[in-house]
């Protein structure tokens, strides 16, 4: 059987369909493209309209990002940290039957003269992980310094490394940028990339440099093989903000966001989850004050949560949470507290917050409609993307390919 990621959702949907009819609880569809070669080599062919059912989990989506942190990547590095946000918009845009995707980031650098020779120069910088202000922490930690870029063996190691989502309505994808020839190292890329869409997971690749230059060193077949998308980039282009009457009400609304939140746990938890918010909103204003504003948007989507650490986003699922904590673990304020209050009191700063989150996404709409009328008086003839422009427009073509919808901004 040979999986190709264009066609899995609709053999998983006729299977399902069958399933259903069996045992409807065992339905649980997969949105996934594949095609079915059986031993005499005859294909078989499906409709390529047909979608999988919706079973009533959160899709799952996947992304590792794969960074060469060799000495000429400062620029790439400095897109990263400034447009992660601006990227994570477009997942937070997503859709599949009403649901909201959960969202998982992992990255990794590699090329890396600093990291072990014996390890390909690489390193998992953080695992796949639903908590956004950990990939805004591990891309602020990244230095770049020269070494040898091996891409088949980034690629390998995030395969075998990660724990990628088995789950139904799955979106997995694996975004690589570098400059150097996607050929070197000792595990070859087309093994990797051929892999990895077996596997079900999309491999895009992003040439730092001339478009030409990035197919004849290999960066397109790697796209090809893996059935993602190939791109080229200009990593040393800075992003232009325009300022706009909306954007200290953003950012006057995202600080009293970070009042509402409850975190639980230990004591050195709670103070760590609290301080890393915030400097994440320091390093976010650092990079550029557009990322400021993109993190605040994100942070008003239900993509930026944290189910197990804050009471307001975990008693969505468990609404009894207050009762299984134990004093030590609850937020000071709420120590003193009745069993009654402490509910009541998650409940007011749920509320607030869906307050909060709504002010925000309004002001963001009348920013965007400010910015697009500005960027049409300033239009950037030089047809250079960005990290961040190429991420986000393969991301829109390929969530939409496998059935999510796009709600406009």
């Amino acid at each position: 059987m040979k999986i190709s990621f264009k066609s899995a959702a609709i053999l998983s949907a006729a299977v399902l369909c069958l399933a259903f009819v069996a045992n409807a609880n065992l339905v649980r569809a997969q949105d996934v493209i594949i095609t079915v070669k059986s031993k005499d080599k005859q294909e078989v062919e499906i409709k390529p309209d047909a979608k999988a059912p919706f079973n009533g989990v959160r899709p799952a989506v996947d992304v590792a990002i794969l960074l060469d942190t060799s000495s000429s990547m400062d620029g790439l590095i400095d897109q990263a940290k400034s447009q992660l946000w601006t990227i994570v918009q477009q997942f937070a845009r997503a859709e599949k039957s009403g649901k909201t995707p959960r969202l998982r980031v992992s990255v990794f650098e590699y090329g890396n003269s600093g990291l072990p020779a014996s390890e390909g120069y690489i390193r998992q910088v953080v695992q796949l992980t639903d908590d956004l202000d950990k990939i805004s922490e591990a891309l602020f930690s990244l230095q770049t310094d020269g070494g040898d870029e091996y891409c088949g063996t980034v690629i390998s190691e995030a395969l075998k490394r990660l724990d990628w989502s088995d789950k139904a309505n799955s979106y997995k994808a694996i975004f690589i940028a570098g400059n150097e020839p996607f050929t070197q190292g000792s595990i070859d890329y087309r093994d990797a990339c051929k892999s990895a869409i077996e596997k079900g997971v999309v491999v895009n690749t992003i040439h730092c440099g001339n478009y030409n230059i990035g197919i004849s060193t290999k960066w397109k077949d790697g796209a090809d093989l893996a059935e993602g998308e190939y791109m080229n980039i200009d990593q040393d282009r800075k992003t232009v903000h325009i300022q706009t009457p909306h954007d200290q009400i953003i950012i006057r609304l995202n600080a009293e966001l970070n009042k509402t939140y409850l975190w639980y746990g230990s004591e050195g938890a709670r103070s760590g989850m609290a301080k890393n918010q915030a400097l994440q909103d320091s390093n976010a204003a650092q990079a550029s004050p557009s990322s400021s504003l993109s993190r605040a948007q994100s942070k008003a989507s239900r993509l930026y949560s944290f189910k197990g650490r804050d009471l307001v986003d975990t008693a969505e699922e468990n609404e009894s949470i207050v009762e299984e904590l134990d004093d030590a673990e609850l937020p000071d304020e709420m120590k003193q507290m009745t069993v009654e209050q402490r509910k009541a009191h998650v409940k007011k700063q749920a509320a607030t917050r869906a307050e909060i989150q709504a002010k925000i996404q309004q002001a963001t709409a009348a920013r965007d409609k400010f910015v697009s009328s500005k960027r049409k008086e300033m239009a950037d003839a030089s047809g250079k993307a960005t990290l961040g422009d190429a991420m986000s427009a393969a991301v829109v073509r390929q969530l939409q390919a496998a059935g999510f919808e796009l709600n406009e901004r």
